[in-house]
Order: structure tokens, then C-alpha cells, then sequence
């Protein structure tokens, strides 16, 4: 490729990953050369056999970009990058600017894809393909039939599939900072890089023309997060965190630093009819290379069998060493589309966690398992609407939600459901019964059998907190927040009172302090981090303090009682939860 660029008066730039990156003064010796290297590979590959074949895709545009030295950055690469994508395997895409450049000057079979738009574009592409010997030769990747309906985006400069890419552009140099990318090292990151390989699985993007579609590319970032969640050799961050970054552009190397892990997938799906493209690219923030990519175009009943096949393939990519029950475990628990529809609304729904949308999920649930009356996932998910209703005193009788929440985990149980969700629900149940031994058994069940279960994680520390165990309840915890960074105000409240319990006043003060900032973010009920920062006010002699918190809940509930403690805050010894209403009453609550 290198001696064939030179020959056609232009210079390699960069070769991250599976790309190789170029530049030319004339629009003209970029399309020559992209032709003659496609017959080139196009005829070392007629020599192989098919397991050692490699397709690249070409994407060429002519823009403005910013020059920092060697390396070259801005919209122009951009775009070359997202043309790339629309190639064809061995084949060739090029922009409307090298269009107009080359029409009359050069004899090439050239098809207009008509205007496809790209993320973080401002303006729709238009987009041509320049026919090849190499392309004609053929691979099973693309959906040629409705190849005008597809747009594949990517970040950066990242090529999809297992097969290379290559890109070419023309630049105008102009000097600015903008759209620079910063690397970020191991050391400049928000925590420590775990010992064992990190991954975030960023939101996947719903490229599809119905908005209708979102639900899709929720659940295959839910699927794929859970599946990877649930191997002990990985170290995998919560979609709670990553779905900050869902419709905003990302810097892979600023993710790697605020969430404190090396790898990130990013990918996107598109649906079309009953077609379905899924994009995936696993990078190495670290280096900026790619591990793994594919695309995948096939029917929309295969999303499952991909779902799997991806999650196969980063494990792969990282040598990760499953045991067999781990395999077993990253398989779909149901094949019916249309139950996994209505249980990935409700699982949105029910992570608003007030009256109203507690209900709809509940309705959504229902209907899953009406649809699929085996899918373990669905009825877990239902049985926890009920505690949701106990818990938050959306139901006239809190013990009869909690019964129902039991009868349908007993369900889930019969159906062969071994789930950490399933073992956290248990480990809830027998809280509200009393049960702190049981209680604190299946809290760590769950955590054994997802290992990377924020979830699990949170609810052991708060079935260890009131159990009496404090340092326990602390470490699981931190531990939780650590599987989401950006993990909900309700997960910080838990860390304060463990805090707390543990004599460790400064630390419970900045965890509730957080807590109240993130529900007032959220607009979500302050009521537990107030409560927390009135307690810990009055142990670190912030009085004054204290009493401000107090007039704060005052405000959100005037007929404030402490029956409120008594039902959310269960301690096993009795004595543990004096100190706190001592506090209480100091500031001014009765």
C-alpha cells in the first residue's frame, strides 16, 4: 500500500489499529491510487484461500483539517471516516468534494448513494462508490439490495468489521485547536486501571429512521453489559454510567479517563423493514488501536444470535478465559422479539422508580411474560416493581407487595432462573422479614454470580448494613460505585449510612453531600441524603448546619414522623438506629 501511495505523489500519515491513514494534494491521485490498490489486493487475494482473505474498505474526501505537526485531525478526517463505513468489502466510497473534482477527468464505473447523515455532521453526506474489479469479487457483509437505506457511523478513525480499512483525504491546512484530540495516559484516569481487563459498553446508536427504534439499541447495550457483567476475569462499568454519554459525542480516551477502564465498545444498529445492521468496534483507549470490529447485516429475528456472537467476540479479543457455566450464562433467556420489546420498556420504565412509572413497567413486565410465560428476567423484573411499591409506600399494603414479590420470585425459582437479579430480590425479601441471616446468604450469592453487578453489589451492602455489619457494608459499597461512577443519588445515600454506621463521619458527610447534589440534578426525592446530612452534621458538630437540613425536609414533608426510620431503616439492633434519631431531634425533627 505504502509504495503504491508514494507512486501517486501521496504521504502515509498514521496507521492506528487496521487503518492507514493518508494524504494527497489532488483529488485526482487519491481515487487513481485507491483503484490500484483494490486490484492489487483484489488479486493477492484470488491466491488465497477464503480463511486468509482480507477485504479493505476505501473512504476518500477532500476537506479542511488541522495540522499538529505529523498528525492531522478535524472534520475532513471525519468525514472520510463515516465514507469509509459505506464501502463495501474491496470496495470504494468517496464524498460529493472528490465527486466534483474527478467527474470529468477520470473513466470509473461511480454509483450515487444519494445523501446519507453522520453523527456529529452538520450537513448530510452526499456519497458515491466507485466500482472495482476487487468489490465485484464479492463478500458476504453488505445488504446491496438496500444499501441507499444505511448509514454506518463509527468514532473516530476506527474501521468496522475484521477486515482492514483505509482511508484517503486531501487537506487545506488551517491552524486551530478545535476537535484536537487529547490522549489521556493510565495516569491521568479517575481511578486505577483494575487488574483484570476493563470495559465500558457505550450507549449503542439508533441510526434507524423511526425514533420508535431507541428500544433496540437500549437493550442490545443492556444485553451486552449484563452478558459481560457476569465473567469473574473481567472488570465491567454499569450502563447506569455509561448511559450519560447516550446521544453526545464521546472522546474514547475521556470515558477511559472518567470511568477508569481501558476498553470501549461503541457501536450502533440500523432497521430497515425486517433488516438489522449492528455495528460493533472494541477499542484500547490506552493506544487508540482497535482489538476487534465487525459489521453484521441480517434479519431482525437474528438479534439475539448477534447480541451473542459479540459479547463471544470481546471476550476473545481480551483472552478472557470462560469457565462453562460463565457461556452458558451470557445466552438470552428468551427468543421471543416481542417480549424482550416489552421487557426492555418496562426495565426503563421502572428505573424512574416513582408511582407513575413503577406502574407502567409493571404493565410492560405483564406483558412479557403473557408473550412469554418462561422468560425468568421479565417475571424478576415484575416481582421487583412490587418492592418498589413497599418500599416507597406506593401501596396501601406494603407486606401484601412484598408477598406478591415473593410468590413471583418462587415463580422465577421453578423456571430454573438462577440470576443475581433473582438472588438480590431474595436478599430484599428477607429483609423485610426479618430474616438478616438469609438476608445477607443471598446478597452474596448475587454477588458471586455477577461479579460485575453493581446492583447486587449496592443491595448486599444494604442488607449487610442493617444486619449490623458495617465494615462489610462499606466495602460493598464502595465497590458499587466503583462498577458505576455515575451511579444513582440512592447509591451514595447506602455509602453514607455505611459510613456512618462505620464512625466514619467526614466520609458519610461528603457521600450524603453528593447524594443530595445528584437527586437535586435528577429531580429525584432528597429525602435520605438530608436525612443522613442532619445525623452526621450533629456528629461533627455542625449544628447550625444540621438545622438547615432539618428546614429542608420540613419543607418536602411538613407531617414528617419518625415512623418513617422505623420502615426504611431495619437494623437488626434496635440500638443502632437511637443515635440517629438522638441527632434528629437536636435539629429540630420529631
Amino acid at each position: 500500500m505504502t509504495d503504491l501511495i508514494r507512486q501517486y505523489n501521496g504521504r502515509v500519515v498514521d496507521s492506528p489499529g487496521d487503518n492507514l491513514l493518508s494524504e494527497f494534494s489532488s483529488a485526482v491521485d487519491a481515487t487513481e491510487c485507491a483503484v490500484a490498490i483494490q486490484k492489487e489486493l483484489g488479486n493477492r487475494n484470488a491466491a488465497l484461500p477464503d480463511e486468509r482473505k482480507m477485504a479493505f474498505r476505501i473512504g476518500i474526501n477532500l476537506g479542511d483539517v488541522i495540522a499538529d505537526g505529523d498528525r492531522l485531525y478535524g472534520d475532513g478526517i471525519n468525514i472520510a471516516a463515516r465514507i469509509e463505513s459505506l464501502a463495501l468489502p474491496g470496495g470504494i466510497c468517496i464524498s460529493g468534494t472528490i465527486f466534483d473534482q474527478i467527474k470529468n477527468k477520470l473513466r470509473l464505473g461511480i454509483e450515487d448513494l444519494g445523501k446519507h447523515r453522520a453523527k456529529n455532521i452538520a450537513e448530510p453526506l452526499r456519497v458515491y462508490r466507485v466500482k472495482t474489479d476487487a468489490e465485484a469479487a464479492g463478500f458476504e457483509h453488505a445488504l446491496k439490495d438496500n444499501r441507499r437505506k444505511w448509514v454506518f457511523i463509527i468514532a473516530g478513525l476506527a474501521v468496522m468489521t475484521a477486515i482492514a480499512g483505509f482511508m484517503f483525504w486531501s487537506f487545506y491546512p488551517r491552524h486551530s485547536d478545535t476537535d484536537r484530540i487529547e490522549n489521556t495516559t493510565i495516569e491521568q484516569s479517575a481511578f486505577p486501571l483494575p487488574d483484570k481487563p476493563s470495559i465500558a459498553v457505550l450507549p449503542f446508536e439508533n441510526l434507524s429512521e423511526e425514533s420508535n427504534q431507541e428500544y433496540i439499541a437500549d437493550g442490545l447495550t443492556e444485553n451486552i453489559t449484563a452478558a459481560l457483567s457476569k465473567i469473574s476475569e473481567m472488570f465491567v462499568i454499569s450502563r447506569n454510567s455509561t448511559a450519560v454519554y447516550k446521544n453526545k459525542p464521546a472522546k474514547i480516551q475521556q470515558v477511559s479517563k472518567d470511568l477508569g477502564v481501558r476498553y470501549i465498545l461503541a457501536g450502533s444498529i440500523q432497521k430497515s423493514g425486517d433488516s438489522l445492521r449492528i455495528t460493533a468496534q472494541l477499542i484500547d483507549s490506552t493506544t487508540g488501536y482497535q482489538l476487534w470490529a465487525e459489521r453484521y447485516d441480517r434479519r431482525m429475528e437474528d438479534l439475539f444470535e448477534m447480541q451473542d456472537e459479540i459479547t463471544l467476540e470481546i471476550i476473545g479479543a481480551l483472552e478472557v478465559e470462560l469457565t462453562s457455566g460463565e457461556r452458558s450464562s451470557i445466552e438470552q433467556t428468551t427468543k421471543n422479539l416481542a417480549a424482550w420489546g416489552y421487557y426492555i420498556k418496562g426495565v426503563s420504565q421502572f428505573e424512574r422508580f416513582d408511582r407513575k412509572h413503577n406502574q407502567l413497567a409493571r404493565e410492560y413486565l405483564e406483558k412479557a411474560v403473557e408473550v412469554d410465560p418462561n422468560y425468568a428476567a421479565a417475571w424478576t423484573q415484575l416481582a421487583w416493581t412490587y418492592v418498589i411499591d413497599a418500599w416507597f409506600g406506593y401501596s396501601k399494603s406494603p407486606a401484601e407487595s412484598i408477598r406478591k414479590a415473593e410468590a413471583l420470585s418462587k415463580k422465577v425459582a421453578a423456571l430454573g432462573g438462577g440470576r443475581p437479579d433473582l438472588y438480590s430480590l431474595w436478599s430484599t425479601i428477607y429483609l423485610n422479614q426479618g430474616d438478616y441471616d438469609k438476608a445477607v446468604d443471598s446478597g452474596l450469592k448475587a454477588v458471586a454470580m455477577g461479579p460485575n453487578n453493581a446492583l447486587a453489589h449496592v443491595l448486599l451492602a444494604y442488607v449487610t448494613l442493617f444486619a449490623g455489619k458495617s465494615n462489610e457494608a462499606v466495602a460493598s459499597a464502595e465497590r458499587a460505585i466503583r462498577l458505576t461512577p455515575y451511579c444513582p443519588d440512592w447509591y451514595l445515600s447506602i455509602l453514607g449510612q455505611a459510613y456512618r454506621q462505620a464512625g466514619r463521619f467526614d466520609k458519610a458527610y461528603a457521600a450524603f453531600k453528593k447524594a443530595l447534589d445528584r437527586s437535586e440534578e435528577n429531580k429525584n426525592n432528597p429525602m435520605a441524603a438530608l436525612l443522613g446530612l442532619i445525623d452526621v452534621s450533629e456528629e461533627l458538630g455542625r449544628s447550625k448546619e444540621a438545622k438547615k437540613y432539618a428546614d429542608a425536609v420540613r419543607k418536602i414533608s411538613p407531617d414528617f414522623s419518625f415512623r418513617y426510620f422505623h420502615k426504611v431503616y431495619p437494623y437488626k439492633n434496635p440500638d443502632h438506629l437511637e443515635p440517629i434519631l438522638s441527632n434528629l431531634r437536636k435539629a429540630g425533627l420529631k
